[in-house]
């Protein structure tokens, strides 16, 4: 279902960089512009505010990448990638972005959130229960069924990827 943008609308935006990240590598071996999604989120809206969760790493690599993500005028929370005894990686910003999302929707017209996880359909479902308009942005090929059907109007970043993706050079 298309939803009506105006100029007027407040809109706050969610970024899921690990789905995104991941979904761009897998499906396209390529990396993603946040710059142009974020663009097509405001879509000439009022941006209140415009959050990249992402997860940080001992060697501090992403740092070009934190400092890119803030010049584009997203504000970025870190969280250390958690190593545990065996090996095993945990990298979660689910409950985060979901608290989030709430405290935000108080302040907008409109909550977007760019991710293809399905877990985030409770929180949809909450949030539009509350009145709120809910969007999301991501590749269809990596988002849940689920997730596409809950929101009030979903953008496919499929339908234009050379728009939203920055190609990795062959090595």
């Amino acid at each position: 279902m298309a939803i009506i943008k105006h100029k007027e609308q407040r809109v706050g935006i969610l970024i899921d960089v690990q789905n995104m990240y991941h979904s761009a590598k897998n499906i396209y071996h390529a990396r993603v512009s946040f710059g142009e999604i974020l663009k097509t989120a405001v879509a000439g809206r009022k941006l209140i505010r415009a959050i990249a969760y992402v997860v940080t790493t001992e060697t501090g690599e992403e740092k070009a990448f934190l400092e890119a993500l803030t010049k584009a005028g997203i504000e970025v929370k870190s969280k250390d990638l958690q190593i545990f005894p065996g090996g095993m990686k945990k990298a979660d910003w689910d409950v985060g972005m979901a608290v989030d999302a709430i405290e935000l929707s108080k302040k907008v017209d409109s909550v977007i959130l760019v991710t293809g996880d399905g877990d985030f359909v409770p929180l949809v479902e909450h949030l539009k229960a509350q009145g709120q308009m809910v969007e999301v942005i991501a590749f269809s090929k990596s988002t849940s069924g689920k997730l596409q059907e809950a929101v009030d109007d979903f953008t496919d970043l499929a339908k234009n990827p050379a728009k939203y993706l920055i190609r990795i050079p062959k090595r």
